[in-house]
């Protein structure tokens, strides 16, 4: 017989504990509990915690959607990698399972995996990452996340936070860089070509 956990609906991510039960659980066990709550992205923290996060708010979702669309445009015509959308998790090299808001992976990277590591959870670090911050998130969380996706290789990491009209942007071994109400940001070099018109998402 199989057992639910209930827990009450929250605006803000949800970190669980469950002690040594999710410790001990497997890539296996991670994905069949991804998929049993298809309707809600669970992050698996390096010393094996759950993150539940709920489904965004409108406003969240339309911006998300906008950003979304406008990589997924210059990722056609660029050709040179892979993008991703929220729903894709990523096992880190450090053990972590994290849900990028968007993520791009270089082709010749993506290539090297086998058919099954790339059906699963890839194990790579994105190439780039984006965290779209709602207004229930707590920004030092979102900033340690995306330290995170740079210590385990990321080159570019953009934290958009559309309230307060600022991007944290994340490059490795260079201090974080904070724009003020930027109308345009550029993935150069990593992202040759792409340039993101922000006022699409204020």
């Amino acid at each position: 017989m199989s057992a639910n956990v209930i827990i009450a609906a929250r605006a803000q991510p949800l970190v669980v504990n469950f002690g040594p039960f999710v410790k001990t659980m497997n890539d296996e066990d991670f994905t069949k509990l991804c998929q049993l709550n298809s309707d809600l992205r669970i992050e698996r923290t390096r010393e094996g915690d759950l993150i539940i996060m709920p489904p965004t708010g409108g406003e969240t979702g339309r911006r998300s959607f906008n950003l979304t669309v406008l990589f997924g445009e210059w990722v056609e015509r660029d050709g040179t990698g892979i993008g991703f959308d929220s729903s894709t998790g990523f096992t880190l090299p450090n053990g972590a399972k994290r849900s990028p808001d968007l993520a791009w992976v270089r082709r010749s990277r993506w290539e090297r995996l086998s058919a099954a590591e790339r059906e699963g959870f890839p194990p790579l670090c994105p190439d780039f990452v984006a965290e779209l911050r709602s207004p229930s998130d707590d920004l030092s969380a979102l900033q340690a996340k995306l330290e995170e996706y740079m210590a385990n290789g990321a080159q570019l990491g953009w934290l958009i936070d559309p309230d307060d009209r600022r991007v944290y942007v994340y490059r490795p071994n260079t201090q974080m860089e904070c724009l003020d109400h930027p109308t345009t940001l550029s993935g150069a070099p990593i992202l040759r070509g792409f340039v993101l018109d922000s006022e699409r998402l204020w």
